[in-house]
Formats: C-alpha cells, structure tokens, sequence
C-alpha cells in the first residue's frame, strides 16, 4: 500500500511535514481545523508538496529526513517539486498531431 509525504504551508509561513495513507483527506482535515495540533491554530493551510512512497515505512523515514532539513533546503525541494508538477501537466495536455 502506498503513502505520501506531505508539506502545507500555515498562514503564518510555517511549513507543517507530515505523512499518511490518504492524501486528499488528510488535506481536507488539516484545512477543517481538524488535523494536527500545530495546524490547528496557524490556518489558512495549503498544500505545497507531496511525494508518493511505497510504504507506510518509506513515508515515515521521508518525513523524518524532510524535517531535519533547513528551511532554506525544504524550500529548494518544494521548488523542484512545483516545477515537476507543472512540466507534468504541460505534458498531458499536449496535443498529439
């Protein structure tokens, strides 16, 4: 079963790092007000980043190595992540000739 490695960011700036088994819910929970504790009080939140592990295992040790980047690494990794994201949508909609 596979897991993500997600990163949102608060409305106060923070980054929040965190992993789970259901992507769009555990987003949805965070932005209801319902997830962490440290999310609770920093919303707005919004999702910056989020890569896809095999396991629940994998998704933890990603979790654990994001977090002990500094921020300036964490941004750097968010960027790369935006411009894969964006190429890959260029891409799928790309018209065939």
């Amino acid at each position: 079963m596979s897991a993500w490695v997600y990163v949102l960011r608060c409305g106060d700036g923070s980054l929040y790092t965190g992993w789970t088994n259901e992507l769009e819910k555990r987003v949805k929970t965070h932005q209801a007000g319902k997830g962490g504790k440290y999310t609770r009080s920093r919303l707005p939140v919004r999702l910056v980043g989020a890569w896809r592990k095999r396991s629940r295992r994998e998704a933890m040790r990603g979790e654990a190595l994001f977090k002990r980047q500094t921020r300036s690494e964490k941004l750097a990794k968010l960027i790369q992540w935006r411009k894969r994201r964006t190429s890959a949508r260029v891409r799928s909609r790309a018209k065939v000739i």
